[in-house]
């Protein structure tokens, strides 16, 4: 895939992880990276894990194998970003 493919299916994984797991305040370029990474992710855990092809295009199969690991990467991500604190009690 192109990278305008990756962009694209990142932004639509992010964005519905993003409505699935409860979206923090990323914004719209960190949804797009973290989307893109999810897809990555996704597709590392269907073509390894679980036999099941590759991210190959921009269709149904692969927006919900890019929405799966999205939303593993953004739980991670809140995960990790939830345990920093700023140092400032107000």
């Amino acid at each position: 895939m192109g990278i305008i493919a990756w962009t694209i299916l990142g932004a639509i994984a992010g964005f519905i992880a993003n409505m699935i797991a409860g979206g923090g305040n990323e914004g719209v370029i960190m949804t797009i990276i973290l989307g893109i990474v999810g897809a990555v992710v996704g597709g590392f855990i269907a073509g390894s894990v679980l036999g099941i092809a590759d991210v190959t295009g921009l269709n149904i199969s692969s927006i919900i194998v890019a929405v799966i690991g999205a939303v593993i990467v953004l739980a991670i991500w809140h995960f990790i970003n939830g345990r920093r604190t700023t140092g400032s009690a107000v």
